[in-house]
């Protein structure tokens, strides 16, 4: 089974993070998407983060009725900061050879994995998918980034939108599309009492709603 991983804050999930995930898992043929949510984000420790339970019973509710994409507490109920590298193996471990994963990223997080532990054997671990709202001109900015920052020896295929490495897991571009909907936006939307139906899906309003989170 081909499974991506994907993670974040999700502070909160909104209908972004949904369309976007769909968009790859069909792109790449994925069997299905596990969402999971970071308890304690290592690079976002002063953002207004909402409970990690909430945040994941918001992803919960919403998953549970969209075929092929899995909510996972595997990051809210580990003790300390989530660090991705742990996230992959424990995966690895609980699915052992049943599953391929795939690692989901924006442009801004892969662009700043040099910081992350362990960034190495991230790259070792799984294949990675960087999503690109517009490609031109993307590729060869993470060439470059790849050469400096990874590992020199990259290949790019530019039919299959990917960079392969004999050494390394491959490293693959998806054009997404560009949706104007961010957890930032909503969050200041309800802190200013606005609507924010549309933005997120219906599990995820109500949730926010009841425990009055990010007033």
């Amino acid at each position: 089974m081909k499974a991506g991983l994907f993670g974040g804050t999700f502070n909160p999930l909104h209908n972004g993070h949904i369309r976007v995930a769909d968009h790859v898992k069909h792109q790449f043929g994925l069997d299905k998407i596990f969402f999971f949510p970071a308890a304690t984000p290592p690079h976002k420790p002063n953002i207004n983060l909402a409970p990690a339970r909430d945040r994941y019973e918001m992803v919960k509710t919403t998953l549970a009725a969209i075929d092929g994409l899995d909510a996972s507490d595997i990051e809210v109920t580990r003790d300390g900061p989530s660090f991705t590298i742990d996230t992959i193996r424990s995966f690895q471990q609980r699915h052992g050879t049943t599953h391929r994963f795939f690692l989901l990223m924006g442009s801004d997080a892969f662009f700043d994995t040099p910081s992350w532990k362990k960034k190495d054997a991230i790259f070792s671990a799984v294949p990675i998918i960087v999503m690109l709202r517009g490609t031109h001109g993307q590729h060869q900015l993470i060439a470059s980034f790849l050469d400096e920052h990874i590992s020199k020896g990259y290949t790019w295929y530019q039919e299959e939108n990917r960079f392969v490495h004999d050494r390394l897991q491959p490293v693959c571009i998806c054009p997404v599309p560009k949706i104007d909907i961010s957890s930032t936006m909503i969050r200041h939307r309800v802190k200013q009492h606005l609507s924010i139906k549309g933005l997120v899906p219906d599990p995820v309003e109500k949730i926010i709603s009841k425990r009055k989170l990010y007033l």
